[in-house]
């Protein structure tokens, strides 16, 4: 594994992490003179990048069960992992949505 590769994992940990704690992940391709984008689009960005990790965990995978030389071990087991956090977390995300929707509305007007 490259240590771009590392950077990167880093990176996203971090940005989890600040997610977790309140705080807001800034997006990967956001334009500072463009509008805050919509929960929509947010939620779409979140659902390709789980989609997308779980692809590329699926892809390492079957290349080394396989037999290709070019992918070790420690790089499916490092995607395997990395796309059951991406998909952990989203699945706490949607539970507490869920949470706070049927909070709200079970308040009395």
């Amino acid at each position: 594994m490259n240590v771009s590769a590392v950077d990167s994992l880093l990176a996203q940990m971090r940005a989890a992490a600040s997610m977790a704690q309140g705080g807001a992940a800034p997006l990967a391709h956001s334009n500072s003179s463009a509008a805050a984008p919509d929960f929509s689009t947010l939620l779409k960005h979140s659902v390709d990048q789980i989609a997308q990790s779980q692809s590329q965990a699926d892809s390492l995978t079957q290349q080394f069960t396989s037999g290709s030389s070019n992918v070790s071990l420690s790089d499916a087991m490092m995607a395997m992992q990395k796309a059951t956090i991406t998909l952990q977390t989203g699945i706490q995300i949607r539970n507490k949505v869920v949470t706070a929707y049927t909070d709200i509305m079970n308040m009395q007007v």
